[in-house]
């Protein structure tokens, strides 16, 4: 394909896995970032809260945003990002979290044209 023929837009697959040291740090940070969004409505800031304060994934899906991950790359523009957080057992010895990905799923996924 010629540079005319492809796309310009890139889909870029980020998935990690973090160990939480201190869930009250990240609940805390969570709801500092909740008290400064000015256009956040008070019954959705007050929904938020509670899921933060309830669940330390869902403080920490609050605290990452994919927008900061390419705001400072040159000459790209976010134009859609979804991201969710989940508690997962992690052994990081076992083939399931084999960081290259080889577990088949996502290569069949790009032959069939899906990825």
């Amino acid at each position: 394909m010629s540079d005319e023929e492809t796309s310009r837009y890139v889909r870029l697959r980020v998935e990690l896995v973090v160990e939480v040291l201190d869930e009250g740090e990240v609940t805390k940070a969570a709801l500092r970032r909740l008290a400064a969004d000015p256009e956040l409505p008070r019954s959705e800031r007050d929904q938020a809260e509670g899921a933060v304060t309830e669940d330390t994934a869902e403080a920490l899906a609050y605290l990452v945003d994919p927008f900061d991950l390419v705001s400072e790359v040159p000459g790209v523009e976010l134009q859609q990002a979804s991201w969710s957080s989940e508690r997962i057992d992690y052994d990081p010895d076992s083939p399931e979290w084999d960081i290259d990905g080889e577990d088949g799923e996502d290569d069949e996924d790009e032959e069939d044209g899906i990825g």
